[in-house]
């Protein structure tokens, strides 16, 4: 999920609606953002959040989204979600003088009724050994970048208690640094059945570096060690490259790897992940609901590997993302797991605040010496928007989705297992400010 900068096309929006016809509509919006950023700036506030909610239904009576292989590229998100999601970040900024500023920055989040604290941090910049860098401690997400429409940020450090340095100038880019403990505010591997490991963890992300014209480069890497139940200390590395095709179309390439506890995404891997005896549920986002056994064992590392590819697009009407991935993870001692990813999201704008959307995907996962699973999805929907981007939000949508599996992939479909096909509906609403 995207946290972002607060917009005002809302309040432009409600503008329109209580008469401000006199003005043109991007003018209003124009105005209202102006008018929100002065107030902010002024007061120091930060609001910004994500959310999404609505009504979801399935044809067969059985879950209401989430179905995927289980790949972290597989969960093709449009009328798969089937749950209602809030996250909002709130902060104030002071100003201490002679340049010198310092913030306070916290964010809850709300999902199907589950409370928990994402971020929680305190920042100060301005200071004269770094002018242009920020000091930070607390628990804060480093996101670096997703691909939206598998709801899934491929680079991210965070989730636990860390200390940094962010926006060190180098060569034209900006460097972070910070070191993690294991623990977090939601005290994911200390206690609730999970199994204990004293580990620590250092990151670094080189973001945006120019390497060629319109490209840049980001580079990520991570160190993991500690004392482990099981398993063994690790290493993840990183490279993104963003290219600007035109003004219109960007596309992006990751190639990454890990071994050990350290996770393909630069975070820790199988710190909080209940073993088999435990019950519980893995939402689409990647966090663990319900109360796993005591009895849950201690989980191992695994040496894992991704190349993925994504292109966004907006010519006139015509908008998307579409995605090709490979991955494969070998857990210690296991045998190795290979996922590939292909599929696509297009929206097409029919009338000034109307767009078709439709997503088709077809995921496979193999592991070694079992038959190959594959799942295909095909979604359809009418959302309604400010205006007719891709991009843009609020987006009200009604969808329906299609999923068809072999009979392979029958035990990765939850209370769809009895089945090879389900069929969900549903109106959802998806906005960020």
């Amino acid at each position: 999920m995207k946290a972002y900068k607060l917009r005002a096309t809302v309040v432009a929006c409600a503008l329109a609606t209580l008469g401000g016809h006199a003005m043109a509509e991007e003018d209003m919006t124009k105005a209202a953002e102006a008018a929100v950023k002065r107030v902010l700036d002024a007061t120091g506030l930060e609001f910004a959040g994500y959310m999404r909610a609505g009504f979801h239904g399935s044809s067969s009576g059985t879950q209401l989204g989430g179905y995927s292989l289980g790949g972290d590229l597989q969960f093709y998100r449009l009328g798969n979600e089937g749950n209602n999601y809030l996250e909002f970040m709130l902060g104030k900024n002071f100003d201490l003088g002679n340049g010198l500023k310092w913030g306070v920055h916290y964010m809850p989040t709300l999902n199907n009724g589950n409370t928990g604290t994402s971020q929680l941090y305190t920042e100060i910049s301005g200071l004269d050994i770094a002018p242009e860098a920020s000091v930070w401690a607390g628990q804060r997400w480093h996101r670096i970048q997703d691909i939206h429409i598998v709801d899934n940020f491929l680079a991210v450090d965070g989730d636990n208690f860390g200390a940094g340095v962010d926006g060190i100038p180098v060569g034209g880019a900006k460097l972070n640094i910070a070191a993690y403990t294991d623990g977090s505010f939601d005290n994911k591997n200390n206690g609730n059945g999970h199994s204990t490991n004293d580990a620590t963890r250092l990151n670094f992300q080189l973001r945006g570096l120019p390497v060629n014209p319109g490209g840049k480069l980001t580079i990520t890497g991570a160190v993991v060690s500690g004392t482990f139940a099981k398993g063994s200390n690790g290493n993840a590395w990183g490279l993104i490259h963003n290219q600007d095709i035109t003004p219109e179309i960007n596309n992006t390439v990751f190639l990454q790897g890990s071994t050990g506890h350290a996770s393909i995404t630069g975070k820790f891997y199988n710190l909080d992940t209940p073993g088999a005896a435990a019950t519980f549920t893995v939402n689409p986002d990647g966090t663990v609901t319900g109360t796993p056994a005591t009895a849950a064992g201690p989980q191992g590392g695994a040496n894992q590997f991704r190349l993925a590819d994504s292109i966004n697009w907006q010519l006139g009407a015509f908008g998307g993302q579409a995605l090709i991935g490979y991955q494969t993870l070998t857990p210690d001692g296991g045998t190795k797991i290979t996922d590939t990813s292909i599929g696509g999201r297009i929206s097409y704008g029919v009338a000034k605040n109307v767009k078709l959307l439709t997503e088709l995907a077809v995921t496979q996962r193999n592991q070694d010496g079992m038959d190959t699973k594959t799942l295909s999805k095909a979604t359809v929907a009418v959302a309604f928007s400010p205006d007719t981007k891709f991009w843009t939000r609020p987006e009200l949508r009604l969808y329906a989705t299609r999923f068809n599996w072999n009979d392979a992939a029958k035990s990765s479909m939850g209370s769809a297992s009895n089945r090879n096909d389900v069929t969900l509906f549903g109106v959802q609403v998806e906005a960020w400010w």
